[in-house]
Order: structure tokens, then C-alpha cells, then sequence
């Protein structure tokens, strides 16, 4: 009789706990692979309680959702996740279907391992709609309507809050705060002038947890602590969209000379990152580019003609205050007509 060869799989004879401490050792980009090997490890990959064990092996990482539209249609924007393949080159790729497209990526934030969508259209009609999306488990759960009908055109994460800037009606603004753990909407109070700053307001970020507004005419800062509004006029800032902030200094790619720049909030001057000339030499075909804080380093999203690349820049501040940049990798990640709206990076 012949005897039968024992068996190499080793991982499933051990106690699901042991599994779940190996398992969370690895890397995030690694998990959609392991999603393969069986339904019970399609579960584990998914569950809280690996996660859990991610948090406290503090092998957590920073995973980037960006939302991606057809250029020919610019109607819907589908969600696409950057994941790495098996030569270390990165793709962008279709995120689960459970997780629904977006009209307005701008009303989506990150907070921890969780995106937050708020209003939108509905048909024709503003809607009140709040959602939230775990990012681990790819489930959807619906959040308290918004006070008032809303396309949100701006959302960040202050101090236990979510600051919600948008339409409602059409041209008139609103700021509306959403606490995450009580779960319940508030109002902010704004002068008949901050009104008119939020109404021509076109690009927003967050710098040493205060909201910076540019508008046509100027710049303007909110303090949530302090419940107050601030005109801060930043020199030479007449078009930083699209930009985002890494330990407290804005950088955006100004598509006019196609540089990174970066603005100092104590110096209050402008520079340029240094040792990125090879990466912007060849040119990119369209307008747009994203820049997002991925992890301490910055994401850069843009389109050449092949499609969409992405780079990540690490930076360091030199003697004498300058900025310099250095590409870790830069990838064509997803091929096509595409564009994209949002970049959101999320803990998992």
C-alpha cells in the first residue's frame, strides 16, 4: 500500500489565531493574492480581526483610492485602488462593485480606514445623502441625512470632525460639521462675508488643522478651535488646485511650468521642489494632475498620452529651507482614455 505524501500546507493545520499573526504581518498589496487560496482565507483577509492585529503589530499602511472617470463621458467617476503587482511595478484596479460610483469625488474624505461620501445629485435634485465605506471589507453603511440638500464640493477630517463645504441651492455655500462619534450634523456661522468668500471659492486644504480657502480675490483661513474666519493673503497663489499638504507645507504641480511647488505657511513664500526635472521633462498631455499626502511621501497623479501615471515622491528639507524630491518609483498604472477626480489615501 502506498502511503500518501504529507502534506506541504502547513498554514491551514494552525490555530486561526496563529494564522491571523502571520497573516497580519504581511503586506496589505499582498492580501487580494491570498483572497485566491481558499474561501476561508477570502474571510480572513476581510475581517476585523486581522485588522486589529495590523493595529497593534503596527503594520498598518497606507492604501491610495483614487476616483477614476472616462474622459469622453466625464459622467461617472468609479473607484480604482493602487495595488502593486509581482515585479514591483503598481496598476490601479477596479474596486468592488459593493462600493457604489460617485458624480462628486470632491465630497469624499478619509478618515482612518474609512471614506465618507456626502450629498450629491439624485436625478436632478440635490440629495442629503451620507455614506461611509470601509475600505477593509469593501461594505457600505448609510450615515444621518445632511440638514440641508448638498453637492458637497470639498470634505476634511478635523480633530474628531468632518468639515463639509458644498452647493445648497446653486450658487450659494455652506459649511456643515459631521461629528464621527456622536454622529450628528452642525451648523457653522459665517459673515455675510465669509459667505461670499465660500461662494467664489475654488480649491481648499487643510494646514496645521485649519481650513485654507483660495477664491479669485484672495485667500481666507478657518479655525475650527477658535470658531473663526481670517483673511491670509498667500503671495503668488493664484492657482494652486488640486494640491495637498506634507507636514504642514502645501505643494501642487502649477501646470504652467510644469514644476512642484511647494508654500511655507511660517515663511510665507513660495519655492520650488528641487530633483524633479528628469520626472516633469516629458510632457503631460492634459491640465490635471492630483497630488495626495500618501504616507508621509507625496502621490503624484497625471495623464500623458498612454494614460494615467502615478509617482511617489519622497522629500526632504534641506539646509537652507529648501525642499528637494526624490522619485521612489513612477508607473503607467492604468491604461486608457481616463482621468481622475479624487485621490484619498486610507489606513488598512
Amino acid at each position: 500500500m502506498i502511503s500518501k505524501p504529507p502534506s506541504s500546507l502547513i498554514i491551514p493545520s494552525l490555530p486561526e489565531d496563529v494564522i491571523i499573526d502571520i497573516l497580519a504581518r504581511l503586506s496589505r498589496f499582498e492580501y487580494p493574492k491570498l483572497s485566491l487560496v481558499s474561501k476561508h482565507f477570502r474571510s480572513l483577509v476581510v475581517s476585523p480581526e486581522i485588522y486589529a492585529r495590523r493595529s497593534l503589530l503596527a503594520s498598518t499602511q497606507h492604501c491610495l483610492y483614487v476616483a477614476v472617470y472616462d474622459i469622453y463621458s466625464c459622467s461617472f467617476n468609479h473607484w480604482y485602488i493602487l495595488c502593486r503587482k509581482a515585479n514591483d511595478s503598481h496598476c490601479l484596479v477596479r474596486a468592488p462593485s459593493t462600493i457604489p460610483f460617485t458624480c462628486y469625488p470632491e465630497s469624499s474624505v478619509a478618515v482612518g480606514s474609512r471614506i465618507y461620501v456626502f450629498g450629491g445629485i439624485d436625478h436632478k435634485n440635490m440629495t442629503t445623502n451620507a455614506l461611509s465605506m470601509d475600505s477593509r471589507s469593501h461594505t457600505v453603511e448609510p450615515l444621518p441625512s445632511i440638514p440641508v440638500p448638498l453637492v458637497c464640493k470639498f470634505a476634511c477630517f478635523i480633530d474628531g470632525k468632518i468639515y463639509v463645504i458644498g452647493y445648497s441651492p446653486y450658487p450659494e455655500k455652506v459649511m456643515l460639521v459631521f461629528d464621527t462619534e456622536t454622529q450628528k450634523w452642525e451648523h457653522v456661522m459665517t459673515t455675510p462675508e465669509m459667505n461670499k468668500a465660500l461662494t467664489r471659492s475654488y480649491a481648499y486644504v487643510v494646514m496645521a488643522d485649519k481650513i485654507c480657502i483660495m477664491d479669485c480675490y484672495g485667500s481666507y483661513v478657518y479655525d475650527p478651535k477658535e470658531s473663526k474666519w481670517e483673511t491670509d493673503y498667500m503671495p503668488n497663489s493664484t492657482y494652486w488646485e488640486n494640491a495637498c499638504v506634507v507636514d504642514d507645507v502645501l505643494y501642487y504641480r502649477d501646470r504652467f511650468v510644469n514644476t512642484l511647488r511647494a508654500y511655507d505657511p511660517i515663511q510665507k513664500s513660495w519655492g520650488v521642489v528641487e530633483g524633479l526635472k528628469e520626472l516633469l521633462a516629458a510632457p503631460i498631455s492634459s491640465r490635471w494632475s492630483h497630488t495626495v499626502n500618501y504616507g508621509g511621501n507625496l502621490a503624484l497623479l497625471f495623464r500623458r498620452p498612454s494614460g494615467i501615471w502615478c509617482a511617489e515622491i519622497s522629500l526632504e528639507r534641506r539646509q537652507g529651507g529648501q525642499i528637494w524630491g526624490k522619485v521612489e518609483w513612477c508607473d503607467l498604472v492604468l491604461t486608457g482614455n481616463f482621468g481622475t477626480g479624487k485621490c484619498l489615501a486610507v489606513m488598512v
